[in-house]
């Protein structure tokens, strides 16, 4: 493969020794940090915690799958290092962080960062929105390998200098041959709140997984809200649910961040949500493709009416054990769900 392998002190050089003040974040992989080569390119190194039972394989099947990729899209990988002990990944340093970040304080979902999140214009969101739906489209269709990512969520979207959305964290993804649509696995892995009800449940997934991923993050990034933890005042259940209700009664602007419905474009808003529900619905042959995706989010044409979603629900939602980061979105499940139908 063409690709850059770097040697251990030049990582160790650019990142500071891996000091703490340059460090970006944690998750199932291990510690992130930005690092600047000699050269004034800044760069994100992922370092495998030799502590983590789940890196190795993440490391090699991340290295497979995208170093191989190109679009504007997908994060770039610039190199490895395996020298010693160590895993290490390079990539492009994006300045703005991942998605997650302009919308949560700490992540977490019961406080909204309000000066982060009205930086995200309407029309700034919309353009997240469509550059996340065609990277999803090159790892579906367009890529010398079917891909399909399996961890699609904010956290794994992250933000240029111009805020262009770059899909991060291949990990957990898994390749498709030929004609081959869905596959099933034992190993359930994913995120609560974003995993599709027939992978959840019976390991199935497809690249109708992703799209149900993507409409989850769609309606987080309409509502400026999680889905999972989500708490509204007047009710019960999840994001998915609050955003079925309001649509079975005639109200779903009401689902959107009051910041936008005061400045958006509520046509294009009534448009995306109308597109989130297609995504999330229930039985996966009933969700479009990405490619439908991209053309329903470029055309005025009008959108079949969407039926009922798959609604998650989670026993101990808070208590159950999942991969190794800190701040609750992380990317292992060990749990047991139940699908229940709408009232």
């Amino acid at each position: 493969m063409e690709l850059a392998v770097f040697e251990f002190g030049t990582i160790a050089q650019a990142t500071d020794s891996f000091s703490f003040i340059n460090k970006l974040g944690q998750g199932g992989f291990g510690p992130v940090y930005k690092g600047t080569l000699a050269d004034g390119q800044e760069i994100a190194v992922k370092r495998l915690s030799k502590s983590s039972g789940q890196g190795l394989n993440e490391f090699k099947n991340e290295v497979k799958l995208i170093a191989k990729l190109q679009h504007r899209n997908l994060v770039r990988l610039l190199g490895c290092c395996m020298q010693r002990d160590e895993r290490m990944l390079v990539y492009e340093y994006m300045p703005n962080r991942s998605l997650d970040i302009h919308f949560w304080t700490n992540t977490n979902a019961y406080f909204p960062d309000q000066t982060r999140r009205t930086v995200l214009t309407w029309s700034k969101r919309f353009q997240i929105i469509c550059g996340i739906a065609r990277g999803l489209l090159y790892l579906h269709q367009d890529s010398r390998l079917r891909i399909i990512h399996r961890d699609l969520k904010t956290s794994n979207v992250l933000l240029d200098s111009e805020m262009n959305p770059k899909i991060s964290d291949f990990g957990m993804a898994r390749t498709f041959g030929g004609d081959q649509s869905e596959a099933n696995t034992n190993r359930v892995v994913g995120t609560y709140g974003y995993m599709a009800p027939e992978y959840a449940i019976d390991g199935v997934f497809s690249v109708k997984s992703d799209v149900f991923s993507f409409g989850i993050l769609l309606l987080e990034l309409i509502s400026g809200k999680k889905n999972r933890g989500f708490y509204h005042v007047n009710q019960s259940g999840n994001l998915i649910e609050h955003a079925w209700r309001l649509w079975e009664e005639g109200k779903p602007l009401d689902l959107a961040d009051e910041f936008l419905a005061e400045t958006g474009d509520l046509s294009e808003l009534l448009r995306c949500i109308h597109i989130s529900l297609l995504c999330i619905q229930q039985h996966p042959e009933e969700r479009p493709n990405m490619s439908s995706v991209v053309l329903m989010l470029g055309s005025h044409n009008e959108l079949p009416l969407p039926k009922q979603p798959g609604f998650l629900f989670y026993k101990k939602p808070f208590e159950a054990d999942c991969s190794s980061g800190n701040d609750g979105s992380s990317s292992r499940n060990e749990i047991s769900l139940s699908l229940l139908k709408a009232r």
